[in-house]
């Protein structure tokens, strides 16, 4: 079809497959419920972005069904007027995860999947395909700060890089050549309703892989895999398995390890002095995941990776610096995306390590009323590792209120004595006030688009 109407268009994993089929020289239109910069610069690369849900709003071009096919994301309700229109005009109408498995099928597809981690895990695997002669097309879920982009493009590779999202299922859609696992801690119980459910969601995932495949596993995972006949089977971790560091060095603000590997991948079964681009404790295992992936493509070699991982900058709200004051006492300001109790404990806990005795205020939107209700004393455990704690109210997405669900039954449970509850509206007074050493804001909302706002009113 020459036309493809996007419903969700400025989702960041909508944005790659638009500018995919783009450059495929296919006419791109869609909607999205608000502007934002995502949509800003989809617009300026020349797709159609209507802000307005009436069909009056979908332009003329994309009202033939034999001609468009329309793509939408989970999170946009039955009930949204323009795709109950397309459905009932009988226009194919397709979720953004079954276009996303074709595209593996036509590719050698490496697919990261995992309750937390895969979006840097594909992002630094992305990385090192594309800055080898291998490259890749690559699909993410996080803009990669050395392009500014979550879409790369390689017309001449035969491999895709794929971040493989659990939630509605969305991964079973895929065909994994590769597949890394990198956590299962139960999550999206609004779709699965038990962790039984969502581990066996992973499980069915290694069924996908191509029986000629490989799957990489995080060790000491609650799941079963249960890969085709003929798949290799990998674990990995910081500290063992096949893949896993060893003689970590820290200091001056670097990281660098020696990642171990079989000698059937690696000659020398080590590879040295690996250095960390993005230095905070978590990317140790995020390196040996993404350098694990690609070795085993056959088509990388030692060096691409150790090169790689020293020039990975990072995904945009993936522990990105906003403020580095010059000195030992000046002030820090890092955004992370964590929305899970295992992510928030990670990332406050690589702060306090890179920071060692420095005083850490933690910004935290809570994201959905379910995952509040699910997991309020995991985030109340995580959160207490802090020295101050700023709470704001729940960020609700797709989400209607839940009764008795609110940041208060998170705020009651904090265990550090300096925690305020607040609105978002008075953060940046808040965080102005309260003389800050170490500032961490986290949260899958919009708490990071008061960054700019509170460093201006810092200086």
């Amino acid at each position: 079809m020459n036309n493809i109407y996007f419903i969700g268009a400025g989702g960041i994993g909508m944005a790659a497959l638009e500018r995919y089929f783009k450059s495929q020289g296919c006419n791109m239109a869609g909607y999205d419920r608000t502007p934002t910069e995502l949509t800003d610069a989809l617009i300026a690369e020349g797709i159609e972005i209507t802000f307005y849900d009436s069909v009056d709003a979908i332009p003329e071009q994309y009202r033939n069904d034999k001609e468009t096919l329309v793509v939408y994301t989970p999170a946009v309700p039955d009930t949204m007027p323009q795709l109950k229109w397309f459905r009932d005009n009988n226009f194919r109408v397709v979720k953004r995860a079954v276009v996303l498995g074709e595209v593996t099928r036509r590719s050698k597809a490496i697919c990261f999947a995992g309750t937390h981690g895969k979006t840097t895990t594909s992002s630094m695997g992305a990385h090192i395909l594309h800055t080898s002669t291998a490259g890749c097309n690559a699909f993410l879920g996080g803009v990669l700060r050395n392009y500014n982009s979550n879409f790369l493009l390689n017309a001449k590779s035969q491999y895709s890089v794929i971040e493989a999202d659990e939630y509605d299922r969305s991964f079973h859609q895929l065909s994994p050549y590769i597949a890394v696992i990198t956590s299962t801690d139960p999550d999206h119980l609004d779709i699965y309703g038990t962790e039984e459910a969502y581990l066996e969601s992973f499980t069915q995932f290694t069924r996908l892989i191509n029986p000629n495949g490989k799957l990489i596993v995080h060790t000491g995972l609650k799941f079963k895999p249960e890969p085709p006949t003929g798949v290799d089977i990998y674990t990995y971790s910081r500290d063992n398995g096949d893949f896993h560091a060893t003689n970590i060095r820290r200091g001056n603000g670097t990281i660098i390890y020696d990642l171990v590997a079989p000698k059937s991948i690696v000659a020398e079964g080590v590879i040295n002095d690996i250095e960390l681009g993005v230095p905070v404790e978590i990317n140790i295992e995020n390196s040996i995941a993404a350098a694990a992936a690609t070795l085993l493509t056959g088509d990388v070699d030692t060096e691409d990776v150790r090169k790689a991982i020293a020039t990975y900058m990072g995904a945009k709200r993936r522990f990105e610096f906003h403020l580095k004051e010059p000195g030992d006492a000046g002030r820090v300001i890092i955004d992370d995306y964590a929305h899970h109790p295992d992510e928030l404990k990670a990332s406050i806990s690589s702060v306090k390590a890179l920071y060692p005795g420095r005083r850490l205020t933690v910004a935290f939107q809570p994201h959905l009323y379910s995952r509040t209700r699910d997991f309020a004393p995991e985030f109340a455990e995580a959160l207490s590792l802090a020295d101050e704690v700023v709470l704001l109210n729940i960020y609700p997405a797709r989400e209607l209120p839940i009764p008795g669900v609110t940041s208060q039954i998170i705020f009651d449970k904090i265990s550090c004595t300096e925690k305020l509850l607040i609105d978002k509206e008075v953060l940046t007074k808040t965080i102005k006030n309260s003389n800050f050493d170490i500032l961490l804001t986290v949260g899958a909302g919009d708490i990071n688009t008061y960054i700019p706002e509170i460093i201006e009113s810092i200086k």
